[in-house]
């Protein structure tokens, strides 16, 4: 039986179709909650490109490599901060050749949009009208690490611990504020900037603020590794810096 030109075509798309399926890879991303929205819409144009697929873990980065060395499969660690990648790194657990220092950020003291409190200086957060400030938990997470660590800078700890509202990430902190269960809050920039519902009272100069650098890399044990460096070529490209820019980010260019 002659098969004819139409047919063979289309079966020569099915083949197609079928190698390109069996290609196709689903990347797990763990990542800090900072980076919510931004790596959103980059995974959506990167599927939109490619056949695979991108699935996120998002939390504060302590957790998240709390659970990669508890062994949660996944391919790609994206941190809000160094510390965070060196352990993982000190245990073995990621490509050190992979790992590269994405972005940047910066922290911004936040009230309610409607709020009425006045915060000129850091300095007034210590004030009596001030009774509760959220940070993501200042003890392991990173952004309540970096706001703690700018609070000592300006020998303002000691004043403001006792009214700390500590939260499971950045996102808790905005959180907070929105709900008005604090006054004020210390967050990324790109946090107060996706929320209609806060506003920045003061943004810190970056040099009163420890370094804020947010790594990413490829876990050693990662299920798809071809694919994992496939998407992290993706996000080290201009196109995914665009978008990292668009929502604030400082796009920096894999020096530690």
């Amino acid at each position: 039986m002659r098969i004819s030109a139409a047919l063979k075509c289309l079966l020569c798309l099915l083949l197609f179709a079928d190698a390109r399926a069996a290609s196709a890879a689903t990347v797990t991303v763990f990542a800090a909650a900072s980076l919510t929205d931004s790596l959103a819409k980059i995974a959506s144009q990167y599927e939109r490109e490619t056949d695979d697929k991108i699935v996120f873990n998002f939390a504060g980065s302590s957790l998240l490599a709390r659970q990669i060395e508890e062994g949660a499969p996944a391919d790609i660690f994206f941190s809000a901060d160094e510390a965070q990648m060196d352990r993982l790194q000190n245990k073995g657990l990621i490509l050190p050749a992979s790992r590269q220092s994405r972005l940047s950020n910066r922290l911004v003291i936040i009230v309610a949009a409607d709020s009425s409190l006045l915060i000129s200086t850091p300095r007034d957060l210590a004030r009596p009208s001030v009774s509760r400030v959220a940070l993501a938990d200042p003890q392991a997470v990173p952004a309540g690490v970096y706001a703690r660590e700018f609070l000592r800078k300006q020998n303002l700890w000691r004043a403001i611990e006792p009214k700390v509202v500590p939260t499971a990430n950045v996102r808790g902190a905005l959180a907070a504020v929105e709900s008005g269960d604090v006054e004020a809050a210390i967050v990324y920039k790109t946090d107060a900037a996706i929320s209609k519902r806060v506003k920045i009272a003061y943004e810190a100069p970056e040099a009163d603020t420890p370094k804020i650098s947010e790594p990413m890399a490829a876990l050693k044990d990662s299920p798809q590794p071809a694919a994992a460096k496939r998407f992290l070529r993706y996000l080290d490209s201009p196109a995914a810096g665009k978008v990292f820019a668009e929502f604030g980010f400082i796009v920096r260019d894999g020096t530690p």
